[in-house]
């Protein structure tokens, strides 16, 4: 059987509740608790949970095996699904990285489009400004140098006014010259900055290229990555689907393994009832102080886990734990707990080899003593036994993960907590 802890009482109500909504009508029955420490809580489940059950706290290898199937699936599968994510959002950074480098790409080239737009319009306006220049040049040159032409003007002058006339003429004429000049020059320099300007922008476009040709290999990568790790994710959901499905078959088996089971206490439990009235008529019994009427079933073991409701660590639901767990190694003897009579041995692949021990009237209650897992037992149906006879081993069989005894002791054929009568 699996251990499990223990659960404090102000919080059995609500979790009980909360059971009896997620099992709904296909859970087996609770089993019924009449220890006087529990009649409260007992009361309650009956009203809110009718259809759970006690022995659904075991649980079969295979289902045991069968969830660690599916914990161990789904806990790749969450990690792959973070990787997954991961790599998409890397994946999503280098998309937004492309745009950005597209983005850049497309305006260096709009920009050295437009510098080799400017350059060629350069170069024009100085091949037609050079022209301009050498005709005017070449007009006034036809007529012989401009600066003799003017002295010779200035020379042949018939009053003081008429030479101003002349000199500002002659001035005239060398200043449209020089401005012409000047002009082309300017020109020209304007067309060296252009060829930089083409230069500058041929070289931010070999960049750009360069950025988005390395970054091309960054999206291949991730790229791929994505795919791999998307392709993983699938992969291991359909395990995770496949172990969920064996672990509902394997849980389903338990099932109806445990109502075989409770079919077969519930006969039990009329034999006991039978024995419990059948003593009732004779009279007589034990009365007095409960704790200590029986005797360790196992010398010197500890408890390992103690009577009472905790969650079961696979079906997660709220249920009693009708018995008292003694750890001890295999082949520890077991003894009788008090005198009484072998009722019932039997196995079972829920409890393993069992064994009742009807024990007698006890405060008007009818006790039986039932052993489990044992590896065997000495005494069958029938047999008398004392106290502290050896009645069996300890043993690991039936849903068991460990050599241990799980002790219960049936009030009237309701369990009780065993530490109450030790």
């Amino acid at each position: 059987m699996r251990y499990f802890p223990s659960a404090s009482r102000p919080r059995l109500s609500a979790a009980v509740l909360a059971c009896a909504l997620a099992i709904g009508a296909t859970a087996v029955p609770l089993a019924q608790a009449a220890d006087d420490d529990l009649k409260g809580e007992q009361n309650k489940v009956e009203k809110q949970i009718e259809h759970a059950h006690d022995d659904l706290e075991h649980s079969s290898k295979e289902v045991r095996r069968a969830a660690a199937r599916l914990e161990a699936a789904q806990a790749k599968l969450d990690a792959a699904q973070d990787e997954y994510a991961v790599a998409r959002a890397k994946l999503t950074a280098a998309q937004a990285r492309d745009a950005e480098l597209r983005t850049k790409l497309a305006e260096a080239e709009a920009r050295l489009a437009e510098a080799r737009a400017d350059l060629t319009a350069g170069e024009q306006a100085v091949k037609d400004q050079r022209a301009r220049f050498v005709d005017r040049v070449t007009g006034l040159y036809t007529e012989g140098d401009p600066r003799l032409l003017g002295l010779a003007s200035i020379l042949s002058a018939d009053d003081p006014n008429d030479l101003l006339r002349r000199v500002q003429a002659n001035d005239t004429m060398v200043a449209k010259e020089d401005a012409a000049y000047d002009e082309l020059r300017s020109i020209e320099v304007l067309l060296r900055v252009r060829e930089t300007q083409v230069e500058a922008a041929q070289q931010a476009v070999a960049e750009q290229q360069a950025a988005a040709a390395a970054h091309v290999e960054t999206m291949q990568t991730l790229t791929a990555e994505a795919a791999s790790a998307r392709a993983e994710v699938a992969g291991l959901f359909d395990q995770a689907r496949a172990a969920r499905r064996a672990a509902g078959a394997a849980q389903q088996h338990d099932r109806l393994v445990l109502r075989q089971l409770k079919k077969r206490e519930a006969k039990i439990k009329e034999q006991i009832l039978e024995a419990a009235r059948r003593a009732a008529r004779r009279g007589g019994g034990y009365t007095g102080q409960s704790d200590g009427f029986l005797s360790s079933p196992v010398a010197g073991a500890r408890v390992t886990s103690p009577f009472g409701y905790r969650e079961h660590p696979i079906y997660h639901y709220w249920g009693l734990h009708d018995g008292t767990d003694f750890g001890a190694g295999c082949g520890t003897p077991l003894r009788a707990v008090a005198d009484g009579t072998v009722m019932q041995s039997y196995w079972s692949s829920v409890y393993g080899n069992r064994l009742y021990v009807n024990v007698g009237r006890a405060n008007d209650k009818f006790l039986t003593a039932v052993y489990n897992h044992a590896t065997r037992y000495t005494v069958g149906p029938g047999d008398r036994v004392r106290r502290g006879q050896v009645v069996g081993y300890v043993g690991s069989t039936g849903w068991s993960t460990g050599c241990h005894l799980h002790f219960t002791v049936l009030a009237n054929g309701n369990a009780v907590n065993p530490m109450n009568w030790i």
